[in-house]
């Protein structure tokens, strides 16, 4: 015995608002996380831009020593780095004896070689 009033999947299925838009549901779930990507960043924009000047700085001294003490080649210096410092990226200027670290957007240090004191960082 089949009832009337019984709806076929297949109703069931063109009636479903996510049929016929079904991108809309994908945008509306990669803006949200978004949003919360963005929220998280916001919240914890301290602790982010600190240890990513800490980790310019260290990989500027480190960098510095290991070139211009050490006399070994910039890119076999960052194998020097800590885990977790692998957006750190260094440059130098053989001109002025520096070693410029950076993490991209957020922080960079230099370290200036002196051949009395060694590496030490430049000040802003």
């Amino acid at each position: 015995m089949v009832h009337r009033d019984a709806v076929s999947p297949q109703a069931r299925r063109k009636a479903s608002p996510h049929t016929k838009r079904p991108w809309l549901t994908w945008k509306r779930t990669l803006l949200i996380i978004a949003l919360i990507a963005a929220v998280a960043i916001a919240w914890n924009w301290s602790w982010i831009s600190g240890n990513a000047r800490l980790a310019a700085a260290y990989g500027a001294h480190v960098g510095c020593s290991c070139h211009y003490i050490g006399g070994r080649d910039l890119d076999d210096c960052e194998k020097d780095f800590e885990p977790g410092m692998e957006s750190v990226s260094l440059s130098d200027d053989p001109e002025a004896k520096e070693v410029t670290a950076s993490v991209p957007i957020i922080a960079s240090a230099t370290a200036r070689y002196d051949s009395a004191s060694g590496c030490r960082i430049v000040s802003d």
